[in-house]
């Protein structure tokens, strides 16, 4: 960070300046060596538009905080103190946003502070269940035991949303290859089609009506159209950061076809496995309850957990508000809750609905592929088929007349 500040030296002169450290104590420290006194220190505010250039090319993603947690975890395990495992782990990793975290946190452990409490100044890069796992781990003296857990949960969380968004990846990438194609056909192609119409004055069908007025609306307004798709794009997005548009889109995701079973297994693997690795390191059941809840995007999932949360504050069986929400959590996991509960085992039967629901998305995602390729291949042979009988049986006409 870069502060102004002002000091005083021994003859008491004062002086002001700007400098660079990591907080205000090693600004004071480092001028104390010089002979100066601080007086006054304020951080020097960075322009937003650079902070934001900063923000995204020093983006933290989940695979580097994996990383960060397993080594942390093993060099803790092998005996070395936090503070030198900050400084191995500063020195190895690339990303430079990450290594500018590692360095503020090892500054306020060297100061006395504890690692949890140092991972709560970075909010957007430690989520409230790493930091409660972490300060569980403080708690128990088996930090290192927490950090291993917290890896273990990101990484099969991070595994799930890659092989959902694998699965998706093949059937975007046709859609958008036809609708740059049909744009392509409408700007360059079909000008060329609709001169010869016009010399040979056939009377048109309907539907090659339609695509010459595609044609021409994407040739005279291409900017009002790329203007009107942006302004759709936008206010979906816009929406969707509302309460209300949030609550529409996962309405809609949880009744999809096909989807709406993936969503659901989805949820069900990523609440079990975030409750049992909390309940695991020992996080009390009401505390876990309000991480899992800040885990999960979907509105409907959270009042799930809030009424579970609150069953539980009433001494109730956290089972039954499973058992009522069949609609969005399987009968199976509130089936398994319940034995947890009567078990005493909540955290290990948690475990095996997470496995168990992580191996089918993960078989789903893989039939999804199989499943979605022939449906695009039919949509593909409509829509050539469509365009091909709309710009030929024109062409036919003239020719059966002659």
């Amino acid at each position: 960070m870069k502060f102004l500040y002002t000091s005083i030296n021994g003859t008491g002169e004062r002086k002001s300046g700007t400098r660079e450290a990591s907080d205000k104590f090693q600004l004071a420290n480092d001028l104390k060596v010089e002979g100066e006194i601080v007086l006054s220190a304020r951080e020097v505010e960075k322009s937003k538009f650079l902070s934001l250039n900063f923000s995204l090319f020093d983006r933290i993603k989940n695979h580097d905080k994996i990383i960060f947690a397993r080594n942390l975890a093993s060099m803790l395990e092998a005996g070395l103190a936090i503070s030198r495992a900050l400084s191995v782990i500063e020195r190895q990793t690339k990303n430079v946003g990450l290594k500018k975290i590692v360095v503020s946190i090892n500054d306020s452990i060297k100061k006395g502070t504890s690692l949890s409490n140092a991972l709560k100044n970075f909010p957007n890069v430690f989520s409230p269940m790493f930091v409660s796992m972490v300060m569980s781990g403080e708690e128990s003296g088996k930090l290192g035991d927490a950090l291993n857990i917290v890896a273990s949960q990101m990484e099969k969380s991070y595994l799930l949303q890659k092989k959902i968004k694998g699965a998706l990846m093949y059937p975007s990438v046709i859609i958008v290859a036809m609708l740059g194609i049909g744009i392509f056909m409408l700007v360059y192609i079909v000008p060329t089609l609709t001169k010869t119409f016009k010399e040979i004055g056939t009377e048109l069908p309907a539907s090659t009506r339609f695509i010459i007025w595609l044609s021409d609306t994407f040739q005279s307004h291409m900017i009002l159209v790329l203007i009107s798709v942006f302004s759709f794009i936008l206010l979906i997005v816009i929406t969707n950061r509302t309460k209300v548009g949030k609550r529409i889109f996962d309405f809609i995701f949880i009744h999809i076809p096909v989807i709406s079973e993936l969503v659901k297994e989805s949820n069900s693997a990523r609440t079990t496995r975030t409750l049992s690795s909390l309940l695991t390191s020992g996080v009390s059941m009401v505390e876990a309850l309000n991480i899992t809840k800040d885990v999960l995007q979907n509105s409907y999932y959270k009042e799930v957990i809030e009424k579970a949360r609150h069953n539980i504050e009433i001494g109730a069986p956290m089972s039954e508000v499973f058992a009522r929400a069949e609609n969005l959590y399987p009968v199976f996991v509130g089936e398994m809750v319940a034995v947890g509960e009567e078990t005493g085992d909540l955290g290990g039967t948690l475990l095996k609905v997470a496995v168990f629901y992580e191996d089918e998305v993960e078989q789903k995602t893989k039939d999804m592929s199989t499943i979605i390729e022939p449906f695009l291949m039919l949509f593909v042979g409509v829509a050539v088929g469509f365009f091909a009988i709309s710009m030929i049986s024109p062409i036919y006409s003239v020719v059966d007349k002659i």
